[in-house]
């Protein structure tokens, strides 16, 4: 394989199994303004590895001296118009990405595979593979090398898969890049603004979530007490959140002429919520076997039983549970839990007895 000849090493990525694949030159970030605007704002929330890396999301080359292009790859996790299943009574729900195998693995797995299939073809150049676990701006690269656009909600949207996608991708010293590059997707999302209106919390404006107001970020980032102000717009959801991508019109189910691919088969879903009662009750050791091989493990055990008290709080406003209303009592008195469960469980039964 010659230099400028990155369509075989597309090629070879869709021959290992990704949905999409594409390759872009590695440079400087077009948005390091809004970035450095967004992140004085205040909207990364408590996710302070965002500003210390900030230099080194603005440009891939420092996170690999001498990296001159950058292969991008999507797995596509779920498929577009299908509805999510009605949620069992007093159960927490999890993001669609969660519910199969652990995402970081599996790309990984093959991104390695891939990098070993290349370097032979070009000696002497380094490849570095990543999939969330190094400081690069996955979307805006991934539009560049002709993935999709990045809409409103600041997820990246393919035109026949949607945007139930996961991103991944190789930066490297070799020039990847094809003969003819791929031109960028128009932004087809125009005068919609259903994921802004459906946002529970309000957390996006056109491109752009404010991080600290997002229900992914509250339920899976975010490690201290969430503000009882987050309560009701939590609903049910105790990992994650798919709201904006549901009520997307690019993820509407389409005609069968058309084809919108299927998801991989890792991430067919073991499981899509959990018994409320049952995640308040968690050992250590339940936890493990609950989350084991899925990207559940973000969340720490105290993380998932706060997010869980929270979501039992929104079905007791509901109606009266007692075996779950005696559980979240029980939580407040139990020495050995973390004060972020105590915390969460009084802060819940305080405001289920003020709505009645």
């Amino acid at each position: 394989m010659s230099e400028s000849d990155g369509s075989n090493a597309v090629e070879l990525a869709l021959a290992m199994g990704f949905a999409l694949a594409g390759v872009c030159g590695a440079r400087e970030s077009e948005h390091r303004v809004e970035f450095d605007r967004w992140l004085a704002q205040g909207k990364h929330g408590s996710m302070g590895y965002l500003e210390r890396h900030a230099d080194l999301r603005a440009d891939p080359r420092r996170v690999l001296a001498g990296a001159r292009s950058i292969l991008l790859v999507a797995d596509q996790y779920a498929r577009r118009g299908e509805r999510d299943p009605d949620l069992p009574s007093a159960h927490g729900r999890i993001a669609r990405y969660a519910r199969g195998r652990d995402y970081h693995r599996v790309m990984k797995r093959r991104l390695h595979a891939l990098a070993d299939a290349l370097r032979p073809r070009y000696p002497g150049a380094e490849f570095r593979a990543f999939v969330d676990t190094a400081p690069i701006l996955e979307r805006e690269h991934a539009a560049r090398a002709g993935l999709g656009w990045i809409g409103k909600h600041t997820l990246l949207i393919h035109p026949a898969r949607g945007s139930w996608l996961l991103l991944g991708g190789i930066l490297s010293t070799a020039d990847l890049r094809p003969s003819d590059p791929p031109r960028p997707f128009p932004d087809h999302c125009g005068t919609c603004t259903r994921c802004i209106d459906a946002c529970p919390t309000h957390a996006i404006t056109p491109y752009s979530v404010d991080a600290s107001r997002c229900i992914a970020y509250l339920t899976i980032e975010r490690r201290a007490p969430i503000d009882p102000e987050f309560f009701p717009a939590i609903g049910p959801l105790i990992f994650g959140c798919d709201i904006c991508q549901e009520v997307c019109p690019h993820n509407s189910g389409r005609s069968d002429t058309f084809d919108a691919g299927e998801p991989a088969p890792e991430y067919a879903p073991r499981r899509d919520s959990f018994d409320l009662l049952e995640v308040l009750g968690w050992t250590p050791d339940d936890h493990r076997d609950a989350v084991r091989g899925t990207a559940l493990g973000r969340a720490r055990p105290d993380m998932l039983k706060r997010n869980a008290a929270i979501a039992a709080g929104n079905a007791l406003r509901g109606r009266d549970i007692p075996a779950l209303r005696a559980r979240l009592e029980q939580l407040t008195r139990d020495e050995g839990e973390p004060d972020l469960v105590k915390d969460a469980c009084r802060m819940v039964l305080d405001r289920v007895r003020a709505s009645r």
